[in-house]
């Protein structure tokens, strides 16, 4: 039975979701023309749709470092706080081809070593938000970088009112956009060591929690990591949360939870997790009790995998959900638990 408390809690978790009216559901679509240009792309012509993805999601699992490799920019320019350059990644929308960061530098005192951290925020976040978190962490002599992902502010198509192109029911163009965030972030970890920053860590919030823990994964220079909000298989999470009911919709009568998460398997961290228990990282795992869209128990498989695979962590679990992690006090809390955490390990 509910307590008082978290009865009062999902209600609270409900209302804050409802006053998002603009969801649309979008048809269901295997997208597979948006894998034919990546690495790991099966030479398939004519097979099932089904087949085609879990051929490709073997492959990329094979050699995951080649998924993820890069070519640096070679057109980094700051213009006042805001960082562009193009993304390593092409999508047919040039808006969204142009990564663009909100930089909050710190005064750099001699004899200290220079370090930041990026910073990316939650699906669908506005321009502004989380440029307070920047703030509070450059405070306190943590330079950071406010990362936009793909499809957001900036980026965002002109068709769309929300970064519907991120995550939908389009099953490969959401593995695109997860491959273009991850190339983005070690991007920037180039820049800022261009910058001279030896010692860079990173926060996601929510989808850029999964961002984070990919690009941490491949980039050994990652070493301090923020998971604001953690879960399992990339799958589940849109299945079940109440932030994604209108994307499972679109996937009702096309695909099977099961089959979406072999489809999605290159993009979910237990795929990756063994590999980032090996890289020697510094990781703080903040999740909710009371988490509608990141539900509980997959918040806690992922403490269980670190404890199993022996791998130090720190994980904090705060009194309210995934929404009202955005609202006061729990803001607060979530603030001082990453910047205090950041301040002790970079």
């Amino acid at each position: 039975m509910r307590t008082l408390y978290a009865r009062w809690m999902y209600d609270w978790e409900n209302r804050l979701c409802s006053v998002s009216t603009n969801r649309v559901v979008r048809p269901f679509d295997w997208g597979l023309e948006w894998t034919r240009e990546l690495p790991s792309a099966p030479a398939v012509n004519g097979a099932d749709p089904y087949q085609y993805l879990n051929a490709f999601n073997d492959a990329a699992l094979a050699t995951p470092e080649q998924f993820f490799d890069y070519e640096t920019p070679n057109d980094f320019r700051l213009e006042g706080d805001l960082l562009r350059f193009t993304s390593p990644s092409t999508s047919p929308y040039p808006g969204n081809n142009q990564v663009h960061g909100v930089w909050f530098p710190t005064e750099h005192k001699p004899g200290k070593r220079k370090v930041a951290t990026i910073v990316l925020p939650h699906w669908n976040a506005s321009l502004n938000q989380h440029k307070a978190l920047c703030a509070g962490i450059a405070k306190f002599g943590i330079s950071a970088l406010r990362l936009s992902l793909p499809y957001h502010d900036y980026r965002m198509p002109p068709e769309l009112e929300r970064a519907d192109y991120a995550v939908s029911s389009n099953v490969a163009r959401t593995i695109h956009a997860t491959r273009q965030a991850v190339l983005d972030i070690r991007c920037a970890v180039d820049w800022l060591e261009q910058q001279g920053y030896e010692s860079i860590g990173i926060v996601g919030t929510s989808l850029g929690s999964c961002y984070a823990f990919l690009a941490s994964t491949y980039d050994s220079r990652l070493k301090v990591n923020v998971f604001n909000h953690c879960s399992t298989y990339f799958a589940d999470v849109v299945w079940e949360g109440l932030s994604t009911r209108h994307i499972r919709e679109g996937f009702l009568n096309h695909i099977t939870l099961h089959e979406l998460r072999d489809v999605w398997r290159v993009i979910s961290p237990p795929f990756h997790f063994e590999r980032y228990a090996q890289g020697g990282k510094k990781p703080l795992f903040m999740y909710a009790r009371y988490d509608t869209t990141f539900p509980l128990r997959f918040s806690e498989q992922v403490i269980a995998a670190a404890k199993e695979h022996k791998m130090w962590h720190k994980a904090v679990v705060l009194p309210c959900g995934h929404y009202t992690l955005g609202e006061t006090p729990f803001k607060f809390m979530a603030g001082y638990n990453i910047i205090s955490f950041l301040k002790r390990h970079l």
